[in-house]
């Protein structure tokens, strides 16, 4: 933690939704004048496309069923360690981009699947902005979860992820349901052991909860929209949060537990803007009297 370079990781899953959380982060960057370096997990894999389908072959060859992006053999949770303790120290570190498509890889002249080339931030940026499946990863040789000043986890109900991945999948990847379906169980290992754990780390999670039957997540034909949902709002340390004041804000919601909100699950966005703005506020004023700005 840094109060001089402050940073913001949002951690959650393939097809969880942290890039609408993203959205809403960016929103209010633009709208306070903050300039954040971003970086996305993906930018920090061990191998490109091409390179990932030899790594899972193989694995395949090699008996190694549970292979996957989830877990440390296949991520450079080092480097992705080292860009946060040196952006914490000196506002600037290593960051490369991992082009998805043809659209992104198009200004590079590079194929869809490839990682740019390493460079540095701009210099001068408020804040790092993290988005990925890792940004509250521990393990017995790193501990990224320590650097990050707000750490936020995005978890659908785990039959909700399945259907948000597959039809992704299915849709913007022309993957089919039995292939979406083994990359899920390949991934389950590192899913319990590299994911789940993260959420014991953050300080807010925002959970949606369907309120329509999801019980066999592999036929769903849709995804259930946000108004089919709940959404529950998890603080870690309750201290300092204005529970009457989001009560009050969030129409037609309810604590469930001390530290705990449930909200319409079209409430998400709002009820984003209204705990993250005066957190990044009060980490602006911080971080402006900490290099003697006024």
């Amino acid at each position: 933690m840094s109060e001089k370079h402050p940073i913001i990781a949002i951690t959650g899953s393939s097809g969880a939704g942290t890039t609408s959380v993203t959205r809403s982060f960016q929103k209010i960057f633009r709208r306070e004048k903050l300039k954040a370096a971003i970086i996305e997990g993906d930018s920090f894999h061990r191998y490109d496309r091409k390179e990932m389908r030899k790594a899972m072959a193989d694995a395949e060859k090699a008996n190694k069923r549970n292979f996957s992006h989830f877990g440390p053999e296949a991520n450079l949770f080092e480097e992705l360690e080292a860009v946060f303790r040196e952006y914490g120290d000196t506002g600037n570190g290593r960051h490369r981009k991992y082009l998805h498509d043809a659209e992104e890889a198009a200004p590079y002249g590079q194929e869809p699947g490839t990682f740019t080339a390493w460079e540095r931030f701009e210099n001068d940026t408020d804040l790092l902005f993290y988005e990925g499946l890792h940004g509250a990863v521990k393990t017995d040789k790193i501990d990224v979860a320590r650097h990050p000043d707000l750490l936020v986890g995005v978890v659908p109900v785990i039959n909700l992820e399945w259907i948000q991945k597959i039809q992704r999948d299915k849709a913007q990847r022309g993957y089919s349901t039995e292939a979406v379906t083994d990359t899920i169980l390949r991934r389950m290992h590192d899913y319990v052991n590299f994911i789940c754990p993260q959420f014991n780390q953050t300080h807010v999670n925002f959970q949606r909860v369907p309120t329509v039957d999801t019980s066999n997540p592999f036929i769903a034909r849709d995804i259930p929209h946000a108004d089919e949902s709940f959404l529950v709002i998890r603080f870690a340390n309750p201290k300092g949060i204005d529970f009457p004041y989001l009560l009050n804000m969030l129409h037609d919601s309810f604590m469930s537990r001390p530290n705990t909100i449930v909200a319409p699950g079209g409430k998400m966005e709002l009820a984003m803007q209204l705990i993250f703005t005066p957190f990044i506020w009060r980490m602006m004023e911080r971080r402006k009297k900490a290099l003697g700005r006024h």
